[in-house]
């Protein structure tokens, strides 16, 4: 490591502790810089004595936005360092983050960076379950349920998408609320198709675990939801979508037979089998397949004119695979 390298950040943290804004700006903003792209840089940051704790209380600064918003960005950028996640994720750390978001008077970037904070730390597994005991998991639940901005809602949603991979969060997730969250995040869809491609993202990591599926399972309108998803224009909503589907229809009969007795499902699962994603393409594929399986169990042709489904339909094009 160069010793000019090491003397500027010394001396960039020492002026960050300036009473002068001016000052303290600016080597904030020059450790940024410093931080952004090299991670040898972040490292001799993490090594300097004292330097983490006063990044911490300089991002305390309620009375100067930007002086928080530069320290949480080059907390943000420590930790892309993944042998610093740990280190930097204590207790204190994460609740100071929590407040952050919760509290209505932060400004929208801090919001960003705190969550964004949130979701980089929570990649190392061995911080996910410190999140879920600190109350992270329905604090960010209650921010996406609430009259948030789409661009922090976006930021929550997939800091909650990295929470919900350890099995205890998840549990908490639908324990507080996240799939009538969630489902409502993709039924508005007023801000784009991007927070719903999203939501639906989360919902099938809950609905990787019996709870998360049980909650979907009794969620009025399930089907109905995920077949106006597959009408849209977000690949990746439908997606998500049609593995939902799948997981419900595997899980309940009665939501297959919801789904079959709408007479538009055939005509969206082919459009898909088509237009889609390879992806999208597949899981349809499989879809058509559990519909026709159905409707011999039940001893009905499924192209029975009472569910509204042609022999062209789910004829060769739902066999191919």
């Amino acid at each position: 490591m160069s010793s000019v390298a090491a003397e500027k950040i010394t001396r960039y943290l020492s002026e960050a502790r300036s009473d002068s804004h001016e000052t303290r700006e600016r080597a904030l903003r020059a450790l940024t810089s410093l931080t952004k792209v090299s991670p040898q840089n972040r490292t001799l940051i993490v090594q300097t004595e004292g330097a983490i704790p006063a990044l911490l209380s300089l991002s305390k600064s309620p009375n100067s936005p930007m002086t928080q918003v530069l320290s949480l960005a080059i907390l943000f950028n420590l930790s892309l360092n993944h042998d610093l996640k740990q280190r930097l994720a204590d207790m204190k750390t994460i609740c100071h983050l929590n407040s952050i978001i919760a509290s209505p008077d932060t400004s929208k970037e801090s919001s960003r960076l705190a969550s964004s904070l949130i979701c980089s730390l929570a990649m190392l597994d061995k911080n996910k379950a410190k999140f879920g005991v600190a109350g992270t998991i329905q604090l960010l639940i209650d921010t996406i349920s609430g009259p948030m901005w789409p661009a922090a809602t976006h930021h929550n949603l997939s800091s909650l998408a990295e929470l919900v991979h350890f099995h205890g969060n998840s549990t908490l997730a639908v324990r507080s609320g996240a799939v009538p969250a969630l489902i409502q995040v993709v039924k508005e869809r007023t801000e784009g198709e991007d927070l719903a491609g999203t939501s639906l993202a989360v919902l099938c990591l809950l609905a990787r675990f019996d709870e998360g599926l049980s909650a979907l399972r009794k969620s009025k309108g399930i089907v109905e939801c995920m077949v106006e998803v597959l009408k849209g224009r977000c690949m990746l909503s439908k997606e998500g979508a049609t593995e939902i589907l799948i997981r419900l229809f595997d899980e309940s009969e009665g939501c297959a037979r919801d789904a079959l007795r709408m007479p538009e499902f055939a005509g969206v699962l082919a459009d898909l089998s088509v237009s889609g994603s390879a992806k999208a393409r597949e899981k349809a594929s499989v879809l058509m397949k559990k519909m026709m399986e159905l409707a011999d169990h039940l001893d009905t042709p499924p192209y029975h004119a009472d569910h509204g489904i042609s022999p062209s339909l789910f004829g060769p094009l739902g066999l191919e695979y």
